[in-house]
């Protein structure tokens, strides 16, 4: 079993390698709401502007060299500035 405080640490450490959000590949955000670790958790908040991509098919977490470092299929329509909640939970498995 490996210890909580372990799994923290690798939270913050995956904090610290998040450096932006691509959407579809294309659309980078690197400023965020709120960007914090709560035990094995990374907690991410932000906005998407209305305009900025129709809709979103794939997210993707990158460090400040553009390496990925999670990356999501999904289907959020744009029609308005659009807050998002994003979470990354580091568990044993």
């Amino acid at each position: 079993m490996i210890p909580t405080t372990f799994l923290s640490e690798l939270a913050q450490f995956t904090n610290s390698q998040i450096a932006k959000v691509v959407l579809n590949g294309s659309y980078e955000i690197d400023t965020f709401r709120i960007k914090k670790v709560d035990a094995g958790t990374v907690e991410l908040e932000y906005m998407i502007p209305a305009g900025s991509v129709a809709d979103v098919t794939l997210i993707e977490l990158q460090s400040s060299k553009g390496q990925v470092i999670s990356s999501n299929e999904a289907y959020v329509p744009i029609t308005s500035d659009t807050l998002i909640k994003h979470t990354v939970i580091v568990k044993e498995v």
